[in-house]
């Protein structure tokens, strides 16, 4: 589950070109749901989606996911819980890398890694399926 409880953004604080991309979001998303956003350009879309990612940083209010705060979190500490996929599909992956590849990494996030081989046998099967 992700919640937004009362989400505020701005940009340039305190500034002549202080900027509130969203005003006060409240929003909860259940498990399994599917849920699109829709708006005109400017009315905060990406921004809610850098919040949730941890790229857009909060002024004030409350991020949770699946109950934990997430606030504050740095992005590779949400890796774990959430991923983004972009519309650009050159953007959040490697081009040098095959299909197989980019699975493995992305397989990977979050989790601790050491050395050994990314693409086992068992993950070829699972990224197949």
């Amino acid at each position: 589950m992700i919640t937004l409880d009362d989400v505020v953004v701005r940009f340039n604080a305190g500034t002549p070109l202080e900027t509130t991309a969203l005003p006060g979001l409240s929003l909860t998303i259940d498990d399994g749901a599917f849920v699109t956003v829709i708006g005109a350009n400017g009315a905060g879309k990406s921004t809610m989606l850098g919040v949730v990612a941890g790229e857009t940083p909060i002024s004030a209010g409350r991020l949770r996911i699946d109950g934990a705060d997430m606030t504050r979190a740095p992005t590779h500490r949400r890796a774990a819980k959430i991923a983004r996929v972009f519309q650009d599909p050159r953007i959040g992956v490697c081009g040098a890398m095959t299909i197989e590849e980019n699975f493995a990494l992305a397989f990977s996030r979050g989790a601790r890694r050491g050395f050994g081989r990314a693409l086992t046998p068992a993950r070829r099967a699972a990224f197949r399926d």
